[in-house]
């Protein structure tokens, strides 16, 4: 069973090796079914792997579709949404922990639209030297395909007034993240 939703919840992501690579300290659930897990937060302080921390800057609301290959971090700043989408395992929800696989590639999205895909070097590089298996790169790939496909169609997290609406909702149940 999911967490109810204004509960507090840290996301942890890996590396294909098991090795940490990020830590969100909190983000407010603010939506769980059998489709997605929707979070926001603000202000949000972030460990990297080298033990390095700092804080977010901006309210985000991130969206973890179930079985999804990918991920999305709407960052909600004065001159429109940003989103980072993390090319990453399905996650996985167990209490108040959400934790999954980055699998290096990302794509930022800019307010209009475009957008550029990021650490496509990185993954060439990891996936030699963590032997990615061939069935993981090739979701990979697809996930990455499916991210713009989404980002073209406006669909998910991209479509007109989603990020707004979770916006709003975080604003309603949200815990202190300071």
């Amino acid at each position: 069973m999911s967490p109810a939703p204004g509960t507090s919840i840290r996301i942890e992501s890996f590396k294909h090796d098991h090795s940490l690579h990020r830590i969100w300290d909190k983000t407010t659930l603010i939506h769980s079914s059998d489709a997605v897990v929707i979070g926001g937060n603000d202000r949000v302080k972030v460990t990297e792997s080298d033990g390095r921390e700092w804080r977010t800057r901006e309210p985000a609301i991130c969206t973890f579709g179930r079985g999804q290959w990918f991920n999305t971090i709407a960052m909600i700043r004065d001159d429109g949404i940003y989103y980072y989408c993390n090319i990453g395992s399905p996650f996985s929800l167990k209490g108040n922990l959400l934790s999954y696989i980055d699998y290096d590639l990302d794509v930022k999205v800019f307010p209009d639209m475009t957008y550029n895909i990021l650490d496509e070097e990185e993954f060439l590089l990891h996936s030699q030297k963590m032997n990615y298996p061939p069935e993981v790169v090739a979701r990979v790939q697809g996930a990455l395909k499916e991210v713009l496909e989404w980002v073209h169609a406006r669909r998910g997290p991209f479509q007109n007034g989603f990020v707004q609406r979770w916006y709003e909702r975080y604003q309603l149940v949200r815990v202190d993240e300071e």
